[in-house]
Parts: structure tokens; C-alpha cells; sequence
């Protein structure tokens, strides 16, 4: 299969480097070249303004700045740097088949999208385990806000250290006039260490994760579905706070099982190109793959869709982002939702061994993230 057209994704380079042109095989019409790059254009749009818009919800409004709400940022700004560095050149490289950015654009393309796939889905599984605590083990201490910024920092050193490997053996090459930026993994004749590689990078940053995030909500779901009404005074509030608790849990399985369906796909069509790479041939598979990626990169645009479809507090935000349209009218509720500062806590009678739920305001608790070891947020 020397003589057949590759195509080769910078970011996952399973594809080992043999003779390609680049040049007519995976040439196309250009009105299939026009809608492709219109359905890319709107995911970039769509997911660079709607996590910025996230980002300003949380972080411009003291009321949203949770322990939770902080791993939603780093969520958003994962989401945002994939679909702004990512998405746009990966496509004109994978229409075309030539790398025209350059060698150090080259080095960036084989290390931030590990990097930030990393940092997403394991902000999507730092979520859960803030809520698995507070939810399943609510009287024990929560996580503060320099706890919070210590696992953020965390989680993209070591997805630094996981895209390094292959960032560091990119490479230029020129094939039969072409250029291309392709991952040259030294003393590897066999593929055997870049298969090793990949395959490791997929269980880390796709299965092992959602494995993690699937027992999680699994005891999560249980815990509040079968959590009983503790004394007839406080059945109404203590079934609002379930419910609120609920909504949140809701919302983050929604964009966790999301994400895996998006990248499912892509992942598997790796996974099968790594054992039979003759699937590389075949003029097709040059819609098959944008078709993949692009619903993979669709992951990124579906977040702030999902909170303000699901969460009043932004839709209430993104009511204020976008009162400019003059089809958006904020109204005064949609300003008290994100500067109100009265929250559902809750205190225990540890003599009497039973819950007594109060609304009292919490300026401290809400200004901060992972505020008392009694607070139990209700909202994101």
C-alpha cells in the first residue's frame, strides 16, 4: 500500500509515514469543500462564543464562583482553545492532505489537543467527584478554592507530560511533494511503541475516566433517589433541595455521556485504522473522517448549550450576555439569579443525628469556591 493516498490527523498520528501526494486523491468539489467548511465555521462560532460566554457567567459574578462552577471554566476554556487552534487547521489539513503551518505549528498540533481533550473529560470527572462528596458524603470537607486551583494546575501538568512524547518526535516531512506533519517515532520499525502509545492515551483520557464516571453517578443516582424525608417540618424545603440536587446531577451526566458519544467514533476509527491501515486507501474515507472529527469537535459546542437549556442561573447569564440582541430581553429576575446572594444551606444537629434546612444569605460561602464543610450548593 506504499502508492495510496494517507490521510493523516496531527493530532492522533497513528498513520505510519509512507510515499503519499497529497495532491488529487483526496482532492475535492468545490461545493463539498463549501458546505464542509461551513459546517466547521458554525462549530467554531458556536463553541468559541458559547464557552467564552460560560466563562464570563462564572467568573464576572461572585454568586457562581463554586468549587464546581471553577471546573465548569476549565471545562469551557479546554472547549474553546479545541475548537479556536484546533479544529479550523486540523480541517484544511485533512481537505487538503498538506501541512501548511509550519514546523513549530506542527509541534503545537501533536501536543495541545491531548493536552486539552486531558483537561476536559478530567474536569468533567473532577465535577463528579465534587459531587459524589458532597451529595454521598456531605459532612465531610469539601474541597477549598486553592484545593480547586491545585487539581486544575494538576490536571493540565499531566496532560502536559502525556502529549509531550509525541509532540517531541514531530517531525516536517516532504512526501512526493507534498508536505506533511507526521509523528516519527525512533527505532520503531514495527509501530509497536506508537501503538502502545496511543492505545494509552485512549484509555486515559477516554475509558478509564468514564469508567470512573460511570460508577460515580451510578452511586450518586442511587444515594438521592432512595435518600428519605427526614421529619414532616422540613418536608418541602428538604424535597427542593433534592430536586435542585437532582437538576445538577442531570446536567452533568448530560454533558458527560455527550462527550462520550462524540468521541466514541473517532476513537474507534483510530483504533481500527492502527490494525488495518489498508482502510487509509480508500477514497472515501476522506468524508468518513471529517464526518468523525467533526462531531468529535462538536463536543465542544454543546456544553453551554446543555447549562442554559438545563440551568436557570445561565440562562440567565446568557439572557445578560446577549440583551445587544434585540430578540434577548433580560428582566429583573434574570440580574437577582446571578447577584442574589441567599442559598438553600444546610446544618446538622449532630446530638439529635437529623437535618435541619434553613435559608439563611451566604455571601462568604458563595464568594468562594468550596466555601464550609455545611454548605451544600443546590445550583451550579
Amino acid at each position: 500500500m506504499g502508492g495510496c493516498d494517507v490521510l493523516i490527523d496531527p493530532n492522533i498520528s497513528f498513520v505510519p509515514e509512507i510515499n503519499t501526494t497529497g495532491f488529487t486523491a483526496f482532492s475535492m468539489p468545490s461545493w463539498q469543500l463549501a458546505l464542509w467548511a461551513s459546517a466547521y465555521l458554525a462549530l467554531v462560532l458556536v463553541a468559541v462564543i458559547g464557552n467564552a460566554t460560560v466563562m464570563w457567567i462564572i467568573l464576572a459574578h461572585r454568586r457562581m464562583r463554586t468549587v464546581t462552577n471553577y471546573f465548569i471554566v476549565n471545562l469551557a476554556l479546554a472547549d474553546l482553545c479545541m475548537a479556536a487552534f484546533n479544529t479550523a487547521f486540523n480541517f484544511v489539513y485533512a481537505s487538503h492532505n498538506i501541512w501548511y503551518f509550519g514546523r513549530a505549528f506542527c509541534y503545537f498540533q501533536n501536543l495541545f489537543p491531548i493536552m486539552a481533550m486531558f483537561a476536559s473529560i478530567y474536569s468533567m470527572t473532577a465535577i463528579t467527584a465534587d459531587r459524589y462528596m458532597a451529595i454521598v458524603h456531605p459532612f465531610q470537607p469539601r474541597l477549598s478554592g486553592p484545593g480547586t486551583q491545585m487539581v486544575i494546575a494538576g490536571i493540565w501538568l499531566v496532560a502536559l507530560a502525556l502529549a509531550s512524547p509525541q509532540c517531541f518526535y514531530s517531525t516536517i516531512t516532504v512526501m512526493q511533494g507534498a508536505t506533511k506533519c507526521v509523528v516519527a517515532w525512533p527505532g520503531d520499525p514495527g509501530g509497536m511503541t506508537r501503538l502502545l502509545y496511543h492505545l494509552a492515551v485512549i484509555v486515559l483520557i477516554y475509558f478509564l475516566p468514564l469508567g470512573v464516571m460511570f460508577v460515580a453517578y451510578s452511586i450518586i443516582v442511587l444515594t438521592l433517589w432512595r435518600r428519605a424525608v427526614p421529619g414532616h417540618q422540613a418536608d418541602g424545603a428538604h424535597l427542593r433541595h433534592l430536586q435542585a440536587k437532582k437538576k445538577i446531577v442531570k446536567t452533568m451526566v448530560l454533558v458527560v455521556v455527550t462527550f462520550a458519544v462524540c468521541w466514541l467514533p473517532y476513537h474507534l476509527y483510530f483504533i481500527l485504522g492502527t490494525f488495518q491501515e489498508d482502510i487509509y486507501c480508500h477514497k472515501f474515507i476522506q468524508q468518513v473522517y471529517l464526518a468523525l472529527f467533526w462531531l468529535a469537535m462538536s463536543s465542544t459546542m454543546y456544553n453551554p448549550i446543555i447549562y442554559c437549556c438545563l440551568n436557570q442561573r445561565f440562562r440567565s447569564g446568557f439572557r445578560l450576555a446577549f440583551r445587544w440582541c434585540p430578540w434577548v430581553t433580560p428582566t429583573e429576575e434574570d440580574k437577582l439569579e446571578l447577584t442574589h446572594t441567599r442559598s438553600l444551606s444546610m446544618r446538622v444537629n449532630r446530638c439529635h443525628t437529623k437535618e435541619t434546612l434553613f435559608m439563611a444569605p451566604s455571601d462568604a460561602t458563595n464568594g468562594q469556591a468550596g466555601g464550609g464543610q455545611d454548605e451544600v450548593p443546590t445550583e451550579l
